[in-house]
C-alpha cells in the first residue's frame, strides 16, 4: 500500500494525470539548492532511491514512470526525482552539471541536500540511498561516484556513462551497478561525437575497465555470468572489500527497460549492509 497522495496539479507529457508531489503535500519539495518530488512507501525509515531524469526531461516526468517508481515503492523504498536545472543556452531544458561548462550549480551538494532535507521531513535511511539516474541523469551518476564514491551507498545508473576523455582514475571502493540497452543509438555502448564533433560520449567498456581499477580488481575477466529475464549479467570479484561492479545488458534501446527496479533492488538488497 502507497500513502494516499495530494495530486500536482496538470498533465504530463504523455497525457496522464501527473504524480510528482512532495509526497503528501502538494507540489515540489524545496531545498536552498534546488527541489525534487518524493513518493513514500507505507513504512517508518526506509531506504531511498534518487532517481535523476535525462536530457531535456523531469523530476516530474521520472515519477510518471509508474513502471519503474511504482515496484520500488512496493519494495518498502521511498523514490525521489530531484530537478536539473535549466541550462543558460537552452530555456526551458534541464539537465545535470556532469561536463565542464554545462552549469554552475555543485551537484554533489545539491543531491546531498536534497537527502539531508528528505531525512529531516519524512524519516528517511540516510545510510540507505541509492542513486540512479537515466541517459544524462546517468552521466551524472558515474561523475558523481567517480569523484565522490562515499556520497551513497550504490549508484545504479542506466544507459549513461562517461564522456571523452574518459578520466584517468576514479575514487573507489564504489559500489555500482550499470544497465544499457543493446541496441541503444542515443547512448550507445560505444560511444558517439556531439555537438559536430565538439564532444564524444564514452565507451561504455572503458568505462568498466575504470572503475574495475578503482576497485582494486584483480582481473579484467568477469567472475561469473547470470540471466534474469531478458537482462544478461555479468560481475566482477576479487576486488576491495566494500566494492562491488556489476553490467547487464538488455534487448532493448535507450530506456530504463521493464524489470530494472527489482532486479536493481535484489542486487542492493544482496550487498553486505544492503
Amino acid at each position: 500500500m502507497i500513502r494516499n497522495l495530494t495530486l500536482a496539479a496538470g498533465l504530463a507529457l504523455t497525457g496522464q494525470a501527473s504524480l510528482a508531489a512532495c509526497a503528501e503535500q502538494e507540489g515540489m519539495c524545496e531545498t536552498a539548492s534546488g527541489g525534487y518530488h518524493i513518493e513514500l512507501p507505507q513504512a517508518d525509515n526506509p531506504p531511498l532511491v534518487v532517481f535523476l531524469h535525462g536530457y531535456g526531461g523531469s523530476g516530474t516526468g521520472t515519477m510518471n514512470n509508474r513502471g519503474m517508481v511504482e515496484p520500488l515503492l512496493a519494495r518498502g523504498y521511498a523514490v525521489m526525482a530531484p530537478e536539473g536545472l535549466e541550462r543558460s543556452n537552452r530555456p526551458g531544458v534541464k539537465s545535470w552539471n556532469f561536463y565542464p561548462g554545462f552549469g554552475e550549480r555543485d551537484e554533489t551538494a545539491f543531491l546531498t541536500e536534497a537527502v539531508q532535507d528528505a531525512g529531516a521531513r519524512f524519516g528517511i535511511d540516510t545510510d540507505r540511498v541509492v542513486l540512479g539516474g537515466f541517459s544524462a541523469g546517468a552521466f551524472m551518476v558515474y561523475y558523481l561516484a567517480c569523484a565522490a564514491p562515499d556520497t551513497f551507498s550504490a549508484y545504479v545508473p542506466v544507459s549513461g556513462g562517461f564522456w571523452r576523455p574518459h578520466p584517468e582514475a576514479c575514487d573507489g571502493p564504489v559500489r555500482l551497478f550499470h544497465t544499457h540497452g543493446w541496441t541503444d543509438n542515443v547512448v550507445p555502448l560505444e560511444g558517439r561525437l556531439l555537438g559536430g564533433g565538439r564532444f564524444h560520449q564514452g565507451d561504455i567498456f572503458a568505462g568498466l575497465e575504470i572503475w574495475r581499477v578503482a576497485n582494486g580488481c584483480v582481473d579484467t575477466k568477469p567472475s561469473g555470468f547470470s540471466t534474469t529475464g531478458v537482462f544478461m549479467r555479468r560481475y566482477w570479484g576479487g576486488c576491495d572489500e566494500g566494492s562491488a561492479l556489476e553490467f547487464a545488458l538488455f534487448p532493448g534501446g535507450h530506456t530504463v527497460p521493464k524489470g530494472w527496479a527489482d532486479m536493481m533492488v535484489d542486487w542492493y538488497e544482496g550487498l553486505p549492509g544492503g
